[in-house]
């Protein structure tokens, strides 16, 4: 359990690293208008924002260092 935490934490912080920076993006595909069978769709592109991936490395850093701590 010891090496969960610290795999998990470490998955965190590298991805609240890429969430700081601005380079994780992703696209959602969104339904406009549907008239019968006729259906219009919008991509939005959103980026997470960089709060999150503050937090997501706090935690990351947390989860590691509990990992590290924990006994035996």
């Amino acid at each position: 359990m010891r090496t969960g935490f610290i795999i998990v934490g470490i998955l965190l912080v590298a991805l609240g690293i890429a969430a700081f920076l601005g380079k994780l993006d992703f696209t959602r595909d969104k339904e406009v208008l549907k008239v019968g069978d006729l259906s219009a769709t919008v991509q939005q592109e959103k980026t997470v924002p960089q709060w999150a991936g503050g937090v997501g490395v706090l935690v990351g850093l947390g989860l590691i260092a509990a990992g590290a701590m924990r006994k035996r």
